[in-house]
């Protein structure tokens, strides 16, 4: 039987499912001998559910957000005992059976609520070492910290510090920085060059007609040659008559490319000038990883306010509320050159930690040892 090494994510937000797939990866490089499996326990065990759940999730999110303010502080009151919480009894007995089905020597969970369910099963049955990737920055859900884990990872010293307050002792807690693609760390493909016009990446999140206002804010820029390039992934057909109508409107329409799905985001970071996106913990760390000047048009209350906070505190990035703000704070950074731009650049630095993957999975390695 192949030795299995079991990382654990769920697909409510990109952030999770970045985590796990970077560090699998950078596992796998350093155990090409061993079986990495990333899991999403709740969609396996309930699919239907979990569809229904996430489809909430990013409704709540884009179109409600005060909502989801309410709710994420009432989980923070959420009880994970299995007695008390009978919604949790069929992800407990799917993740004993995930448990004896591979029977992993070590865990990554890079979200919350698999320690609990762990904790459910430690009178009947051995549990691996676990380790726990925190994708929050600064602003730390206590979920994360309710039940056992044997050691932390945190993007930055702030949020070690966070959870040090929280309970956690600074011994069970490392500053790996937040699991990234390995992208970062490799040579960029030749064709990508950085082109003589500035460009903008443009990552909407935001509701169709906040994404249409700031299209308009960014059409001065447009005529005077500056490049827009949208990946819309899996908001094509939510924002299919914005973009049809915007391009439809340009003197130029080669000055905007829309591109659909792509593993290319790490490259489209690293060679234009500045991007456009919302605060998610995968998104921001990539911006850092990338060394890109962000304008942050968009933070989920709660879960993402600290991931804003630690590029603004240092002065990487602005955040705006709304349209018309983000054309300016555009403008802002592409101005003289860039030189805002280059200033953000230098601030990153000392943040940047393109290879957070490969120090988390040596990490989780040094715990089987």
């Amino acid at each position: 039987m192949a030795i299995v090494i079991l990382v654990l994510t769920a697909g409510f937000g990109d952030g999770h499912n970045t985590a796990a797939a970077s560090t699998a990866e950078a596992l796998r490089r350093l155990c090409p001998e061993e079986e990495v499996q990333v899991c999403d326990l709740i969609s396996e065990v309930q699919p239907q559910l979990s569809s229904v759940l996430k489809s909430l999730y990013q409704l709540a999110i884009t179109h409600f957000p005060r909502g989801w303010r309410a709710v994420y502080r009432l989980l923070e009151k959420a009880d994970m005992d299995p007695q008390k919480s009978p919604w949790l009894r069929p992800l407990i007995r799917g993740m004993q059976h995930k448990l004896e089905q591979t029977q992993p020597r070590l865990i990554v969970s890079t979200f919350p609520l698999y320690a609990g369910l762990m904790d459910a099963l430690r009178d009947t049955q051995t549990i691996p070492p676990l380790l726990t990737v925190v994708t929050d920055s600064i602003s730390v859900h206590p979920i994360w910290i309710k039940n056992f884990s044997d050691a932390y990872c945190v993007a930055d010293v702030e949020t070690e510090e966070v959870l040090f307050k929280m309970g956690i002792p600074k011994n069970k807690t490392y500053v790996t920085g937040f699991p990234v693609s390995l992208q970062f760390t490799e040579s960029l493909p030749e064709t990508s060059g950085k082109s003589q016009a500035p460009r903008i990446l443009y990552l909407p999140s935001t509701t169709a007609t906040r994404v249409a206002q700031t299209l308009e804010s960014l059409r001065p820029l447009l005529k005077k040659g500056v490049r827009l390039i949208l990946p819309v992934g899996k908001h094509h057909s939510r924002l299919y008559h914005v973009l049809n109508h915007f391009t439809d409107t340009l003197r130029d329409p080669s000055q905007l490319e829309i591109i659909g799905w792509t593993t290319r985001i790490p490259e489209l970071l690293r060679t234009h000038d500045v991007v456009i996106c919302k605060a998610g913990g995968a998104i921001l760390h990539e911006v850092l990883a990338a060394r890109i000047p962000a304008v942050i048009d968009y933070v989920v209350p709660g879960q993402e306010e600290g991931n804003a906070e630690m590029l603004l505190s240092r002065n990487c990035a602005y955040r705006t509320e709304t349209a018309q703000q983000t054309g300016e704070a555009v403008a802002k950074i592409l101005a003289e050159n860039g030189k805002i731009g280059e200033e953000m650049r230098v601030n990153m630095l000392p943040i940047s930690v393109p290879d957070a993957a490969m120090r988390t999975a040596h990490l989780a390695l040094t715990l089987v040892k």
